[in-house]
């Protein structure tokens, strides 16, 4: 199903629903906040009559009989001012319960499902623009339950309520405020969708215009280098340019509907004010009618208005959770079968069966390829670069998925086991580590999250990363920056050779795992890795052929396809590919080049 397909139109997903999932755990203080707008809305049209009846009292009664009559209804009216004043603050400590609780609730359920997601969708958006969008509906879903309780359902009962008691009164006035309420509760819902799109419109802008900017600052040295300043600042001024258009198209939108619902009212109020003063001339309508009615529509006028502005408010809101939740119910692309059962590796052997893949909208990459890793085997990837070496490996660990055939591993089919036991048997150390923002214990420790710091410690010295730990401002409890980058490109790639060691998973695989080292460490640490490597099936892709000269076998790849395999040895004799690669090396060492 398409990704860009309207949210409420994806299978198996309702707004309602998940909103409902959302406020579960907290329905006491959401249904304790729905019943203090109930009282309100009450209070909403009961004061403003009682106010009536003591006006009619003083006026058709004598001061001294007045009086007696209008102990019980000023008593009452002070009753009721003091308990809305409770039930406002006790709405307000249902709020606090709610508010943070709640964020905090739909941020962890909203990663969950993020995390869920295969790696082609993390290539595909931007992280700026995903946290961005996760943080609208972290945020979005609290307000939005607010003014759906204290102004939407308050309002609408208010008004209900508000009609029922000038029905009482004067069924004239109740039949104008109907109409009046009509025409421009209907302006406002015919304008909802338009205004719901343009909303939908501006948090999409919102949401590329910040992506962009965190884009922009991640890859600031980037910037610095190639004196990109005055670029980025024309791609930023469009980018910002549409979002200004985009902003100002909703705002008059709304500016038009808020100009027709004012004149509206200034018609309705007029007609009103008219018919109570011939009313009150020809002596059908009391001082308190007077009173009453001029109360209520004054005050609805006030509280509709104020719905048209939190209307404009909540559309708004509406289109960043709405867009906020296309992106993370995306459809799961690689799911677990159901009733996958744990990966079982008691040799390690991996065998490709008749592979096919492709990436999307791309030439088919594997066709056909079928081959066997025998289990305990170091076995080499080479070719030249996008020749297939690093999806390989990908597709052993599952973050694609092949079109069709079997990657199996002790012949289980990794397609029948859960995704997290399949990543749990297999270490990875890659090219280019990124690492949290965390602490340098924190960063060894992800390798096996129960292990000791005993344990941390030895992985750390086996990687050779002891030593400049050692020399941080705190040790092992040194943050390491965003992405890592207060290390270097080595001193990254011990810690993520640490964490390998920590992990010690059955499968290891080393994607040109020593690049960031200088010949000297790289020589310290190859008699480790080695130690690592002891009885594992390890997979190492390598520019430099020379560190696979110890291989069991070596994989020759050619645009997608496994051209040779063999030793060292005899693809020098039998694989042209091979002879030319290492060739190429061996003249570039010899001529200094």
């Amino acid at each position: 199903m398409p990704a860009n397909r309207p949210l409420f139109l994806r299978k198996g997903f309702s707004l309602p629903a998940f909103l409902w999932q959302m406020i579960k755990p907290f329905r006491f203080w959401s249904l304790s906040m729905g019943l203090v707008s109930i009282v309100w809305a009450i209070d909403f049209s009961v004061r403003p009559y009682l106010l009536k009846v003591m006006l009619d009292q003083i006026q058709s009664l004598p001061p001294q009989q007045a009086y007696a009559h209008l102990l019980k209804p000023a008593a009452f009216y002070i009753f009721l001012t003091f308990l809305i004043g409770c039930m406002f603050r006790w709405y307000d400590f249902a709020w606090i319960h709610l508010n943070a609780p709640l964020k905090r609730h739909a941020g962890l359920l909203l990663m969950q499902r993020m995390m869920r997601h295969a790696h082609p969708f993390y290539q595909t958006h931007l992280s700026g623009n995903q946290a961005n969008k996760i943080q609208d509906v972290m945020s979005g879903i609290p307000d939005l339950l607010k003014m759906l309780s204290d102004q939407f359902l308050a309002q609408f009962l208010a008004l209900l309520i508000a009609i029922t008691t000038l029905w009482t009164v004067n069924v004239r006035f109740a039949i104008a405020l109907s109409l009046w309420c009509v025409v421009y509760v209907g302006a406002t819902l015919i304008s909802a969708p338009k205004a719901q799109h343009l909303s939908r419109k501006y948090s999409e802008k919102r949401a590329s215009v910040l992506g962009s900017i965190v884009d922009l600052l991640t890859n600031m040295v980037s910037v610095r280098f190639f004196t990109g300043e005055h670029k980025e600042k024309q791609i930023l001024k469009k980018k910002l340019s549409s979002l200004v258009n985009a902003a100002q198209g909703r705002d008059w939108f709304f500016f038009w509907i808020f100009f027709f619902q004012g004149m509206s009212f200034v018609a309705y109020q007029s007609a009103c004010i008219l018919w109570l003063l011939n009313g009150f001339h020809q002596g059908g309508v009391s001082a308190g009618d007077f009173a009453l009615i001029l109360t209520i529509n004054i005050t609805i006028v006030d509280r509709l208005w104020s719905l048209s502005k939190d209307f404009s408010k909540f559309t708004e809101l509406l289109g960043s959770v709405t867009q906020g939740l296309a992106l993370v119910y995306t459809p799961i692309e690689i799911k677990d079968k159901p009733g996958a059962q744990p990966l079982v590796v008691k040799a390690g052997r991996i065998s490709f069966q008749n592979v096919q893949f492709q990436y999307r909208g791309e030439e088919p990459l594997f066709q056909n390829n079928s081959v066997t890793l025998q289990a305990g085997q170091k076995i080499g990837l080479v070719g030249r670069s996008g020749s297939g070496k690093t999806t390989f490996v990908n597709l052993i660990l599952r973050l694609f998925e092949i079109k069709s055939g079997v990657i199996a591993i002790d012949g289980q089919n990794i397609q029948d086991v859960t995704q997290e036991s399949l990543r749990n048997q297999i270490a990875i150390i890659p090219q280019s580590p990124i690492l949290f923002h965390r602490s340098i214990a924190e960063n060894i420790r992800y390798g096996r999250h129960d292990a000791t710091n005993k344990e941390v410690l030895e992985a750390s010295k086996k990687a050779l990363s002891h030593t400049f730990i050692k020399k941080m401002p705190e040790q092992y409890d040194t943050m390491v920056g965003e992405r890592g980058l207060r290390l270097s490109g080595g001193q990254r790639q011990r810690i993520a050779i640490a964490r390998a060691f920590l992990k010690d998973a059955p499968i290891l695989i080393l994607d040109e795992a020593t690049s960031e080292l200088d010949s000297l460490t790289e020589s310290n640490i190859q008699q480790s890795l080695e130690t690592l490597m002891a009885g594992k099936t390890t997979l190492v892709i390598a520019h430099r052929l020379s560190t696979l000269m110890s291989m069991d076998r070596i994989l020759v790849f050619d645009d997608g396809n496994i051209v040779a395999e063999g030793t060292h040895k005899s693809l020098l004799r039998k694989s042209p590919l091979y002879k030319e690669l290492w060739s190429k090396q061996v003249g570039d060492f010899l001529t200094g080049s």
